[in-house]
């Protein structure tokens, strides 16, 4: 957190200040662990200082920056960044703080309560080459499904697992990927290798759908309260949650189960036993059911003779 939906809402939420001039840049003081932030000031300011914002764009979980000056600058918020225009939601945990002119806002600022994120100003050609599809897979909402399923079909890891890969697909992470595989009815543990073509194809429509609708409610912001828009407002996707941090309520789908929780790379995995029964268990299910109904036509056969 934040994953695409959020980073996807702060881009738009800064839109306003593609245009502007940047007139100073500066590290805020902090008192907290300090955040990466590249290359030193001095360099950077010799760059950014003078130049006007462009082009606001997104990699995967990533905020960026485009500069008239052929160069960048990549917010990576992580665990709990936001890029803002407003207020930040406490003082002490500004991080960094571009002033500019020319447009509606005065300044952008960068806020982080964990102090995982970065700020870095690269080139265009750096930017290409270390964001590139070697590092970074295709974008969520960009990727096709023949293509999901190429990249991660002879995987041999949990479907939920390979999902938060960054290298094979970007911008997913824990909670929007069971969120996908709820509303794909795939179980998160089924091995991508084991799954077949119409297993993937329903879990790329639900990607989309789950992504666009939570793009569309600006995010999710969870109890903790840190992710806010770039107005420092909350987003509303969490209200439509399916499983995630759900566990112990009954299913909003079916009804008959409770939301279940696992442990996945070290991650909480929220789904639904009845909803996203394992493979096998579907197989037994479905080999009792013929089992059962062969059974039946046979008594009614033996009771016409």
């Amino acid at each position: 957190m934040p994953e695409l939906p959020e980073v996807e809402t702060m881009r738009r939420g800064i839109l306003g200040i593609v245009g502007s001039r940047i007139t100073a840049v500066e590290r805020v003081r902090c008192r907290r662990k300090p955040i990466s932030i590249e290359p030193e000031l001095p360099k950077f300011r010799r760059t950014a200082v003078g130049a006007t914002i462009r082009e606001i764009g997104r990699i995967g979980k990533r905020v960026v920056v485009h500069l008239d000056r052929s160069a960048a600058i990549v917010f990576e918020p992580r665990m709990s960044g936001l890029v803002l225009l407003a207020d930040p939601p406490t003082a002490e945990h500004l991080r960094f703080r571009i002033t500019l002119a020319g447009g509606d806002s005065t300044e952008l600022v960068y806020w982080d309560r964990r102090g995982l994120g970065s700020v870095r100003l690269v080139s265009e050609a750096d930017l290409s080459e270390r964001y590139s599809g070697k590092a970074i897979g295709p974008d969520a909402l960009a990727i096709s499904a023949d293509e999901l399923a190429a990249r991660l079909a002879g995987s041999h890891r949990a479907v939920k697992v390979a999902l938060l890969d960054q290298r094979a697909l970007a911008g997913i992470g824990n909670l929007y990927a069971a969120e996908i595989l709820h509303l794909a009815r795939v179980h998160p543990g089924e091995r991508c290798d084991e799954l077949r073509s119409a297993d993937w194809q329903r879990i790329h429509s639900a990607m989309h759908e789950v992504l666009e609708a939570a793009i569309h409610y600006e995010g999710s912001t969870l109890s903790d309260g840190t992710y806010r828009n770039a107005l420092n407002r909350a987003g509303d996707y969490q209200k439509f949650h399916r499983v995630y941090g759900r566990k112990g309520e009954p299913c909003l789908d079916c009804g008959e189960a409770n939301i279940e929780r696992i442990v996945q790379a070290q991650r909480s995995t929220f789904f639904c036993p009845n909803c996203q029964r394992r493979r096998a268990a579907r197989s037994i299910r479905a080999k009792k059911s013929r089992a059962k109904k062969s059974h039946a036509e046979s008594r009614r056969g033996g009771g016409r003779g």
